[in-house]
């Protein structure tokens, strides 16, 4: 049994001790909490207190960004296995100041989970195993920055090199009919920002970025994916491609179930559901499949799921696409510490 504890207390913490519950081999040891509160797992009013009562094997940090930092430090200063929420910090400065402090203990994971969702998995396969031939471009509009940066550069396999980015942002009247908390019922536009940027990998590499404030819940915005390559392109859940000689196809990616058996593509598995029965959200098997990933990870028994590295590249370019789209200026990403 791998165990491990959570800081934190909000939505995504829950998210972490609800799916351990229902996970073979993994448990949650308790919530590290800033004033009592009478949750479904042990609490404990200091990460000090946490760790000298459980001694997990893993920390799972579910922070603010101004927050997180510290709380990671401390955790790696005293030796335990970390999976940090998204980004692991807010600014540049600070992803500095972090990577100086833990960047070279190698104990820090991050909590990325878009590529283990059952549809981006699938895709993944799809474009990994060659069905559109060499990924060039990738343009991604359902998710924001530092997300869709992970997405951009898993379908390219970038790795870490300097990014420019050139970027946009226009506003418009937009009908927002779902927060958080449930159905708004205002049917009244309100202003909503888009934000358009092109990144430059090298190579011939490149992803568009195109979100709109609240378009991960907003239900009047499509979620888009499309990821071209040198003998075709898949769209969302449709691969164009060449067969043959004359011979161009349009194949769907099926699912199978309505609570995701497989995905195939033709013939071929993309991705099978490891917690068949369940019947959990997309998001909640990648948050589980992330979990056990961390699990293996811990054990020496699996490669590391997001090392910092990645994230800190992820935010870095983030943080360059807000740059752009403020200024209007051309930003070109600086070789850090991290870089590759």
């Amino acid at each position: 049994m791998t165990s491990f504890a959570v800081a934190g207390a909000g939505w995504r913490a829950t998210a972490f001790w609800r799916l351990a519950a229902m996970l073979d081999g993994l448990t949650c040891l308790g919530a590290v909490v800033r004033t009592p509160r009478k949750l479904p797992v042990p609490t404990f009013l200091s990460l000090d207190e946490c760790l000298t009562a459980t001694r997990p094997d893993f920390l799972v940090t579910a922070l603010p960004r101004a927050v997180n930092p510290a709380v990671l430090t401390e955790a790696v200063r005293r030796g335990v296995p970390v999976l940090s929420e998204t980004p692991p910090a807010g600014d540049l400065p600070s992803l500095r100041t972090l990577w100086s402090e833990v960047g070279g203990s190698g104990l820090v994971q991050v909590a990325e989970q878009y590529l283990l969702m059952p549809s981006h998995a699938a895709r993944l396969a799809a474009v990994r195993a060659g069905a559109i031939g060499q990924p060039s471009q990738v343009q991604v509009s359902s998710t924001q920055l530092y997300h869709a940066v992970s997405l951009i550069r898993g379908y390219l396999g970038a790795g870490r090199s300097p990014v420019t980015v050139r970027a946009t942002r226009h506003t418009g009247p937009l009908v927002d009919p779902l927060a958080r908390g449930g159905w708004t019922d205002d049917p009244a536009p309100k202003p909503a920002t888009t934000t358009i940027a092109m990144l430059d990998f090298g190579g011939g590499r490149s992803g568009l970025y195109d979100f709109t404030d609240h378009q991960t819940r907003n239900q009047l915005r499509f979620r888009r994916l499309l990821v071209r390559g040198s003998h075709g392109e898949l769209q969302d859940d449709e691969v164009l491609r060449l067969a043959g000689p004359r011979t161009v196809v349009r194949t769907p990616l099926v699912r199978f179930r309505r609570d995701t058996d497989h995905i195939t593509l033709g013939d071929t598995v993309l991705y099978r559901n490891p917690y068949r029965g369940l019947r959990r959200t997309d998001d909640e098997l990648a948050t589980a499949a992330l979990l056990n990933a961390t699990a293996d990870w811990v054990r020496g028994a699996g490669p590391p799921p997001y090392p910092l590295a990645e994230a800190m590249h992820d935010q870095q370019v983030a943080l360059a696409i807000e740059e752009a789209a403020d200024t209007g200026h051309t930003v070109t990403t600086t070789a850090e510490p991290w870089s590759a």
